[in-house]
């Protein structure tokens, strides 16, 4: 799993700021610009919270794109095109909570070896798909089997189709930062740049 620095993490939370901001006010400015060179990732989810509810959560996966435009494109769709959600409306984009999950390449996984916090999951199989972020299970406390059944769910399958040698079970493992975080962000950020100069 790769890492960043803090001015990466700063960055890419303004990409995501803005995309929201330029989204939902019907601005045309360019969106993921600015000098910092990011990695690129396997994929990408932004999430929205307002006033600590969930407001929306679309991302990107297995698409292999620098990170800023991969987190442009997800902030953009989780304010406007989450299907559980009407869009966010301008009077709300100052209450809106930002958080990044910059996921690792999905391995093949048995399920005992599922570690609750750790790893996320996709479950496919045909045309069904269903993905869950690693920190879902720790909200709600669940144990890594009822990660993988609530992630069938989520495909649109029965709790246990992982039982089903046609079900593909993959993990992931997840980088997860948000402005909840900014000031230690910002802080560190700025202590790094004292100390290298």
């Amino acid at each position: 799993m790769f890492s960043l620095d803090n001015r990466e993490k700063l960055f890419l939370l303004g990409v995501a700021r803005r995309a929201v901001r330029v989204a939902v006010l019907r601005e045309s400015e360019p969106v993921a610009s600015g000098a910092v060179a990011t990695p690129e990732c396997s994929g990408v989810f932004v999430t929205l919270r307002r006033r600590g509810r969930l407001r929306g959560c679309i991302g990107q996966l297995a698409v292999k794109a620098p990170m800023a435009e991969l987190v442009a494109y997800a902030a953009k769709a989780a304010a406007l095109e989450d299907p559980r959600f009407s869009p966010v409306t301008a009077g709300e984009i100052d209450e809106i909570e930002i958080e990044l999950s910059l996921l690792s390449e999905p391995q093949t996984i048995a399920p005992e070896h599922i570690e609750t916090g750790t790893h996320g999951l996709v479950v496919t199989r045909g045309f069904h798909r269903g993905l869950l972020l690693p920190q879902v299970a720790t909200e709600h406390g669940w144990t890594g089997l009822r990660l993988l059944e609530e992630t069938c769910v989520k495909a649109g399958l029965e709790p246990h189709s992982w039982k089903d040698p046609q079900t593909q079970i993959l993990a992931f493992t997840a980088l997860v930062f948000g402005e909840s975080e900014l000031p230690e962000i910002e802080r560190a950020a700025r202590n790094g740049y004292s100390s290298s100069t």
